[in-house]
């Protein structure tokens, strides 16, 4: 199957360049462009992309905005942020706004387009430098008191074997390395963690990972 993307990014280069890498892979196909967050938000509604290569910094609407509002919208659409720091400040808050990962502007094609894939396939994707950046910001709310309580509280609702699972996906194992690891069929975990998506009203895996934390059911380090 095709994964349709939409490219949103206010330079054009950056657009241009991008849709020559993706749509030269057999399995990704860009869909249209957007030139800044309000645009992207429209063109999500028009188009339905799976995917969705969103720019942080944009003028109108930034990505946050921008992801905030299309995840709100209940759009089927993954988004996958671009940033060009791999210490950007908004990396925590573009992954609580609902996105489902993130890639550095310098990827190459291969990283590129595997990226797409994975995030399309419903799984999380962080470059390693921006997962230093994001446990060191879980450090930092780790240590203020009282984050998050309806987290704390809406976890109860899950089984032991639902939160066993989750905090295995915070901790970065695939749905085969949860398998292997409690020695259940890979099957058996897609189910639990549809429950655990489901239960906790959450769009994804990345955002798991993120409840995870402010739960406080797993700590950095």
């Amino acid at each position: 199957m095709t994964i349709r993307v939409l490219i949103a990014d206010d330079q054009m280069m950056v657009r241009e360049g991008f849709s020559v890498l993706l749509n030269a892979m057999p399995d990704i196909e860009v869909a249209g462009e957007a030139v800044n967050g309000r645009e992207a938000v429209e063109r999500v509604r028009e188009l339905a992309p799976d995917v969705v290569l969103m720019d942080i910094r944009m003028p109108e609407l930034n990505g946050i905005e921008a992801t905030r509002e299309i995840v709100a919208a209940d759009a089927a659409a993954k988004v996958l942020v671009l940033t060009t720091f791999d210490l950007d400040e908004y990396v925590y808050q573009a992954l609580r706004a609902g996105a489902s990962g993130f890639l550095l502007k310098d990827a190459s094609a291969r990283q590129l387009a595997d990226g797409v894939r994975v995030v399309a396939s419903g799984e999380a994707l962080l470059a390693p430098s921006v997962t230093r950046r994001l446990i060191t910001e879980f450090s930092r709310l780790a240590e203020t008191p009282g984050l998050m309580p309806s987290a704390q509280a809406a976890y109860g609702e899950l089984t032991e074997r639902e939160t066993e699972v989750l905090v295995l996906i915070a901790h970065g194992l695939s749905n085969a390395e949860i398998a292997g690891r409690l020695v259940v069929a890979e099957s058996t975990i897609k189910t639990h963690v549809s429950r655990i998506l489901v239960k906790l009203g959450l769009r994804d895996r990345t955002q798991a990972a993120v409840f995870a934390y402010e739960a406080r059911l797993v700590t950095p380090g």
